[in-house]
């Protein structure tokens, strides 16, 4: 039983008693072209916000690789492989969850933009592909077609933690609450998202989709942006982000490389709750979200 306690949580049929407060960390690393040198400054931060008391470190989309349709078979890897290997020792090693950003991964003939999740034992808790493909075209500004290259996954994914419930989602995927409204159904009261906005969406929608999605749904959302990189094909907005139930930025980075840091209060989130019910006020007879899948 833990020394700080909140209401008992019901994980693997077992009546556990949880931590009200944990430290996370997001990554926003500055990818190159070298795989190596990214796993190596990966590895590094990883520590290095385990030393500062997070429990939870989140990585940034493509954080192995750069991002766009011409680097994705290059750099693709089995699951497990290289970079996932490095993910289970740097959970293993710093005693931490970590959320593994995503990589581009090969499996049977196609291409999916994979998010592996390691426990602090450095087991995989959980692989989520990107749900939805980041299919766009903006005239004059950007065209982008995740479809020419990659496949779509099929699943939800979260995993448990023992302080609270997570779902993962990966960039494309924050821009449909309806999958956010399927997690916090479920009961995950922070959602992660590693994602790399660009300069022409970033400035305007990506702080407001992490809060729309976490008021929306009264959770916390953590996102990991690569670190901008003024001279790569595609430009990432960087700018790291976590917001909590309340719609307050509450940890932010610039646009270079950086580690950011956010106590996440679930008492808080409790009495967010409590305040304005809107769980209980919804009219499930009128409406309703639900999965067709699970995950």
């Amino acid at each position: 039983i833990c020394e700080s306690l909140i209401l008992p949580q019901l994980i693997n049929k077992q009546l556990i008693f949880c931590p009200l407060e944990f430290r996370l960390a997001v990554v926003q690393l500055h990818v190159s072209k070298i795989k190596a040198d990214n796993l190596g400054r990966a590895q590094k931060l990883v520590k290095e916000a385990a030393g500062q008391g997070a429990k939870v470190v989140v990585l940034p989309e493509c954080f192995n690789s750069p991002y766009g349709t011409g680097f994705f078979a290059e750099y693709a890897e089995k699951i497990p492989g290289e970079s996932t290997k490095v993910l289970s020792e740097a959970a293993k090693d710093c005693g931490v969850y970590l959320v593994g950003g995503s990589i581009p991964e090969e499996d049977g003939g196609k291409l999916y933009n994979s998010c592996s999740v390691f426990g602090p034992d450095g087991k995989l808790l959980v692989k989520h592909r990107k749900i939805h493909l980041f299919d766009i075209d903006v005239p004059g500004k950007i065209r982008f077609q995740e479809s020419e290259t990659l496949s779509p996954g099929n699943s939800l994914s979260m995993f448990e933690t023992p302080f609270c419930k997570v779902g993962v989602g990966i960039c494309y995927d924050i821009r449909f609450a309806e999958l956010a409204h399927i997690y916090a159904k479920k009961g995950c009261q922070l959602l992660v998202y590693p994602g790399a906005f660009n300069m022409t969406t970033g400035p305007v929608h990506w702080e407001l989709l992490q809060r729309g999605r976490a008021v929306d749904n009264q959770v916390y959302v953590a996102t990991a942006s690569p670190a901008r990189d003024e001279s790569a094909s595609y430009v990432a907005w960087g700018h790291s982000s976590v917001v909590n139930p309340w719609g307050e930025v509450i940890a932010k980075a610039g646009p270079e490389e950086s580690v950011v840091y956010a106590d996440i209060d679930l008492q808080y989130l409790a009495d967010v709750r409590q305040q304005i019910p809107i769980t209980t006020q919804r009219r499930n007879d009128l409406y309703s979200v639900n999965s067709v899948q699970e995950g």
